[in-house]
């Protein structure tokens, strides 16, 4: 399971650095992902991993103050709205789409009032 959760780790840092480079892509999710993952498979990855210039960059003052640059805030909030404006188009049910708009007020809301802004 560990080689799984390796391969799993490396997938998701690579459409993270990859994220880096295309505005369409969010990095922050992925290289969570990726941290997650490499401490499943071993914890001298997980250590590596860490210590990478794209943790340093990205993700270090998130996991350890909950706060995120403006850019990257900006760069989540919409591809995450875009991805469920999406979802509201494509779905008939007046139930669901009323529940992802909800979904995304929380969402705005989280980021807004619980993730610091840094420079």
């Amino acid at each position: 399971m560990k080689i799984i959760y390796f391969i799993l780790a490396c997938i998701s840092s690579a459409l993270g650095a990859i994220g880096v480079l295309l505005p369409v892509l969010p990095t922050t999710p992925f290289l969570l992902l990726a941290a997650v993952l490499f401490a499943k498979s071993s914890k001298r990855l997980h250590q590596w991993f860490v210590q990478t210039k794209l943790y340093q960059k990205h993700l270090d003052s998130f996991v350890r103050n909950r706060e995120m640059t403006l850019q990257t805030k900006v760069r989540l909030l919409s591809f995450a709205s875009i991805m469920i404006l999406l979802a509201i188009y494509f779905t008939n049910s007046l139930h669901l789409q009323i529940f992802l708009l909800l979904l995304m007020l929380i969402k705005y809301y989280y980021f807004i009032v619980h993730i610091k802004t840094i420079r």
